[in-house]
C-alpha cells in the first residue's frame, strides 16, 4: 500500500499583503535536472482581478521550497487581465514552456462566470519560454483555439516521445453569448517545441452536450505517446456530479474511447501511471468528510479497490456553500466553486522514486499550498 512520508507547505498562508492572500489552482512540474516547480494562482481571492501565479522550487525532491518568480506580468496588448494556471513542460532539455490562462480584466466588475448566460469573460491560452531553469521568461504569446470560445487551460501540459508537445484545456462559451453552452476538452499539439500549435484534437465530449467533462488531468501513459486523462464529471440533466471518469488516448490524434466510469466519488483528479504500471488516482472529494485521497489501480484504471486508498488530508471547509450532491443548481455551483477552499490535486512521480503530491487549502479569505511526499 501507499505510505505517507513527509507534508508540509509549498507556501504558508499569510495575513498581508493583502492581493497575496489566497493561493490557489496547483500545478507541479519536474524537471530533467531534478528540480521541481510548483505553480499557483496567487491574489486577494481565487479567481479575483489582482490574480497573477507566482512559481515555487524546490532542489531537494519537496522539502523545502522557495520563490522563483514571486509575480509573473498580467498585462497583454496593453489590455490588463488576470492569470490562472501554470502549467510547465520541458521539451527539450533546458527549455521550459510555461502555459495559463488570461482573462481579460478590462472591466473589473465583471465576474469570471455569468449566471444569465453562463458563460465566461473572455480569454486568451498563453504561452512564454525560459531557457535559465524559469529564472526569467519570454513575454506571453497566445496560443490559437480555432472556432472555440469561453477557454480555459486544464493542465498539465504533456510531452511526447519525439519532443511534441500537448497543451490541454476546455472550451465552453463566452460572457455575452446567449447559445446554449457547448463544452469539451481539448488537446492542441506542437511538433516545433512550442512555436506553434497546428493540430487541434478532441479528448471528451458528450455528444447530447448534457454530460461535462471538466477539468481534464493528463498524465503520460504506460506506451509512448499515450496518456491517461482523468474527469471532474457533471450531469447537467440529473443535476448532480457522477463518479470521476477516465480516457486513454495518444497524443496528436483523438481519443480512443469515451470516457468511462472510474466508479470513484470526487471532482478534480490528477493521474499518474508508475513504473510498475499501477495508475495512482488524486482526487478532491467535497462530500463530507471533506478528503484528498489518494486512490491506486492495479490494472490501468479499470478497478480501484478501497483497500488502497489512502487519505492524504483531512478538510474542515469553513465556506458556507449552498450546493449538495443532489439537484444542483449550476449558477449557484459556480459560486460555490468560487468559495470552496482546498482542492486541486496534482502529482509528479521524483526521481528517487517517490510520488510527490500538492494542492491548495486554507480557509475564507486565506489559503496556502501544501504537499505530501508518498512512498508508492
Amino acid at each position: 500500500m501507499v505510505q505517507m512520508v513527509a507534508t508540509g507547505h509549498v507556501s504558508a498562508p499569510i495575513p498581508e499583503p493583502a492581493h497575496e492572500r489566497v493561493a490557489a489552482f496547483t500545478s507541479l512540474f519536474v524537471a530533467r535536472s531534478g528540480t521541481v516547480v510548483c505553480g499557483f494562482q496567487l491574489g486577494s481571492a481565487k479567481h479575483a482581478v489582482d490574480c497573477t501565479l507566482r512559481l515555487c522550487h524546490s532542489t531537494d525532491g519537496g522539502s523545502t521550497w522557495s520563490v522563483l518568480i514571486p509575480r509573473l506580468p498580467t498585462v497583454i496588448d496593453g489590455i490588463p487581465g488576470s492569470l490562472a494556471g501554470a502549467e510547465i513542460v520541458e521539451p527539450t532539455p533546458g527549455t521550459w514552456l510555461l502555459f495559463s490562462t488570461w482573462f481579460d480584466r478590462s472591466d473589473p466588475d465583471r465576474p469570471l462566470f455569468n449566471p444569465e448566460t453562463e458563460g465566461l469573460l473572455k480569454s486568451r491560452q498563453v504561452v512564454s519560454v525560459s531557457t535559465d531553469a524559469g529564472r526569467t521568461w519570454s513575454p506571453w504569446r497566445t496560443i490559437p483555439t480555432p472556432g472555440l470560445s469561453g477557454c480555459a487551460a486544464t493542465g498539465p501540459a504533456l510531452r511526447g516521445p519525439g519532443g511534441e508537445v500537448g497543451f490541454a484545456f476546455e472550451s465552453f462559451k463566452e460572457f455575452d453569448d446567449p447559445a446554449p453552452a457547448r463544452h469539451g476538452a481539448w488537446l492542441t499539439v506542437s511538433r516545433d517545441g512550442g512555436k506553434s500549435f497546428p493540430e487541434l484534437h478532441l479528448v471528451a465530449q458528450d455528444s447530447a452536450h448534457q454530460v461535462y467533462y471538466w477539468d481534464q488531468r493528463l498524465c503520460p501513459g504506460s506506451e509512448p505517446g499515450s496518456y491517461v486523462a482523468l474527469f471532474w464529471t457533471h450531469d447537467r440533466q440529473t443535476q448532480r456530479d457522477l463518479p470521476v471518469h477516465i480516457v486513454q488516448g495518444q497524443l496528436g490524434q483523438p481519443a480512443w474511447q469515451t470516457p468511462v466510469s472510474t466508479g470513484v466519488i470526487g471532482q478534480i483528479a490528477a493521474p499518474l501511471v508508475l513504473p510498475d504500471g499501477r495508475l495512482l488516482m488524486f482526487v478532491v472529494d467535497r462530500n463530507s468528510p471533506a478528503t484528498m485521497s489518494l486512490w491506486v489501480s492495479p490494472d490501468q484504471g479499470r478497478t480501484w479497490p478501497p483497500s488502497e486508498r489512502v487519505v492524504v488530508y483531512a478538510h474542515d471547509e469553513q465556506a458556507r456553500l449552498t450546493q449538495g450532491a443532489e439537484n444542483v443548481d449550476f449558477a449557484e455551483y459556480w459560486e460555490d466553486m468560487r468559495r470552496w477552499t482546498f482542492g486541486h490535486p496534482a502529482l509528479r512521480l521524483l526521481p528517487d522514486g517517490h510520488v510527490l503530491a500538492v494542492w491548495y487549502a486554507g480557509v475564507p479569505g486565506s489559503m496556502g499550498i501544501r504537499w505530501a511526499r508518498l512512498h508508492p
